[in-house]
């Protein structure tokens, strides 16, 4: 990293692990991407799985699993991703960072010190710094942070109106909330989209899951994202992290 890049308001937040192992994502009406779509791209996850969270997260995705069966009874949970090494998250910021290089057609061994940090501005809007400071982990490496979507009644992503990790506005949950369509057809579309992330939101919250600001796909559960976003909507009820990064 070539600049200072200042620490998100939320890794202020104290940790005090409660000490909850990771287990397996194996639920009825979960599913997992296979292969990994990070490993697809060269990340090494060393033997260890990224599909596992811990035990009371757990608990959490199967209840929020059964929300959604009483709403949309054929639909299921698609887990995006969920644990996620510090290695791994340097490897993702790494390989951002040179697919925005590409992307604007720079030359990587020449760049200036302002574009590099443009660069990392855009790289954090999406990844969190890789940390190795157990006081401020990035919320995947605590097991408590899961990214997500939904499978229709044919088993198929269901269109949210943007991808997991699209670097774009269309990433926040509201995006679509704030555009103005240019025609009938890209309203209801736009209605649909928002529907749609409204109801993966509906059912994450009723598990006691909050989503991040600016990503529709993560949630979170006992880190320190949630507990800073959980004591913003209770001031007077403030809460402590109580999943910390676990190895």
């Amino acid at each position: 990293m070539s600049f200072d890049t200042p620490l998100k308001p939320y890794l202020a937040i104290p940790i005090q692990d409660c000490g909850e192992p990771l287990a397996p994502i194996n639920l009825e009406g979960v599913k997992s991407l296979k292969p990994h779509p990070y490993a697809q791209v060269g990340a090494d996850y060393q033997g260890r799985s990224p599909y596992v969270l811990r035990t009371g997260v757990l608990k959490r995705l199967d209840q929020a699993r059964l929300t959604l069966a009483d709403i949309e009874p054929s639909w299921e949970i698609l887990v995006f991703d969920a644990y996620r090494p510090i290695a791994v998250q340097q490897f993702m910021v790494d390989h951002t960072f040179a697919e925005i290089v590409a992307r604007d057609g720079l030359q990587g061994q020449v760049l200036t010190p302002e574009q590099k940090e443009n660069i990392y501005h855009q790289v954090y809007q999406i990844w969190a710094v890789p940390n190795n400071n157990p006081l401020t982990p990035p919320p995947h490496s605590t097991g408590a942070a899961l990214d997500i979507t939904l499978l229709d009644d044919l088993g198929q992503p269901v269109d949210m109106g943007g991808e997991i990790d699209e670097l774009s506005a269309r990433s926040l949950p509201n995006y679509y909330q704030t555009v103005e369509p240019n025609s009938d057809r890209q309203r209801k579309e736009f209605e649909q989209y928002q529907r749609r992330r409204e109801l993966l939101n509906t059912i994450m919250e009723s598990a006691g899951f909050l989503r991040h600001p600016g990503e529709w796909w993560h949630f979170s559960q006992g880190d320190q994202l949630w507990a800073w976003q959980y004591n913003q909507r209770h001031p007077d009820h403030q809460k402590i992290a109580y999943y910390g990064r676990v190895e």
